[in-house]
């Protein structure tokens, strides 16, 4: 056999396992048209990261182009043909920073790093059980439960990576709470929400506050039990929100005031699956289990993070709120108002992503990948 013949032999062979594992693990789906578009401001469309089955390694990857209207479904393969995987299991978190796409797969264990206009795949950042992702003048900050993906009620403390987004090296870990989640950046500091969600009933209830010069822990906020996700309004406010037990203790949502590093309100307002901040509305939705009901009861709300007081609890108009049986994600175009619900539906097939205007009606709808839940916008330089 001579030296051409074994190249095409070899070539062949890669792109029958490449082929298989396409087949094997998801395919591209053709492009849909949802919506005419008429006007197209600086938000040029969005990611949307599907969260896929843990298990299934079916994380997958849509785009949504404002500028020509049309939807693609599961667009890594497609960008990405010279490897032979796919997105990864579990995409846990999305965000651009620096002309780059990051997408956190929590159990694959790495940040997968992307170009943001094409999806092309630059590097992957290995971080073992990783959560979610901020950024603060050229460092990405990575929460990770630091341990393998299991109930462990001696489970070691978590920890924030600290990643240069250069060199896409990990330069530094500062140890936090039981199983970090959600992260924000409030002026040179880094809250993060700690769950301990892997030592139920004995769950974690603290924020650990991170300096980022010295990048160390330097208070430890108590809020409620199993808190989860975060965001800050432009009033010096952080809301996290806390899952409770799923059984006696509800879900709530805490104000902590980033002047002091305390926790000055507790909102009443719903139980806080999800929320996204847009001006000065806090757009909240509610999925919560009973375990006693052995089903989900399903909520929406805006919050006014200026007045302080609940502007709305009619967030969807229409029929089309009692069809939506999961919400799972929740994103604010900031130009438009337009807000968007991922519906996880049954959390094996694929969901479904609704576009509804600022005040509430049923733009476009369309399916997605299986679990939809991350949206990062993309903007014009």
């Amino acid at each position: 056999m001579n030296g051409k013949h074994i190249l095409l032999t070899a070539a062949a062979m890669v792109a029958a396992v490449l082929s298989s594992c396409r087949k094997e693990y998801g395919t591209i789906e053709p492009t849909v048209t949802p919506t005419p578009v008429t006007e197209v401001g600086k938000c040029t469309g969005f990611y949307l990261l599907c969260e896929g089955n843990m298990g299934s390694n079916k994380a997958t990857l849509d785009h949504y182009d404002y500028r020509s209207g049309s939807y693609m479904r599961n667009i890594f393969p497609k960008a990405n043909p010279g490897l032979a995987r796919e997105l990864g299991d579990v995409g846990n978190d999305l965000k651009i920073y620096g002309g780059k796409l990051y997408a956190v797969i929590n159990c694959s264990h790495f940040v997968e790093v992307m170009d943001v206009h094409d999806a092309r795949h630059i590097t992957q950042i290995s971080i073992p059980n990783c959560r979610y992702i901020a950024f603060k003048d050229g460092y990405a900050y990575v929460s990770s439960y630091a341990g393998p993906v299991e109930l462990d009620p001696n489970a070691r403390k978590g920890y924030v990576a600290k990643i240069d987004t250069v060199t896409m090296q990990v330069v530094a870990e500062c140890v936090v709470g039981y199983q970090p989640e959600e992260m924000v950046v409030a002026g040179n500091k880094l809250y993060v929400a700690n769950s301990g969600g892997y030592m139920a009933p004995n769950y974690d209830n603290t924020v650990s506050v991170i300096d980022l010069d010295q990048f160390k822990v330097v208070k430890t906020i108590t809020a409620g039990i199993n808190l989860h996700r975060m965001e800050k309004d432009r009033y010096g406010n952080i809301y996290v929100s806390s899952r409770g037990d799923y059984g006696k203790v509800p879900s709530k949502t805490y104000v902590i005031s980033t002047a002091t590093d305390e926790v000055v309100e507790t909102l009443d307002l719903l139980p806080n699956s999800g929320m996204a901040v847009c001006g000065d509305s806090l757009y909240v939705y509610s999925s919560e289990w009973s375990n006693a009901l052995q089903k989900n009861t399903v909520t929406y709300a805006i919050y006014n993070t200026r007045t302080r007081t609940v502007d709305s609890r009619n967030l969807i108009q229409g029929g089309i709120r009692e069809k939506i049986t999961a919400p799972y994600g929740i994103a604010v175009n900031p130009e438009s108002k337009d807000f968007f619900i991922a519906d996880a539906k049954d959390y094996v097939t694929p969901g479904t992503l609704y576009c509804f205007s600022k005040d509430g009606n049923l733009k476009w709808q369309v399916t997605t990948g299986d679990i939809p839940a991350h949206i990062a916008f993309t903007f014009l330089p």
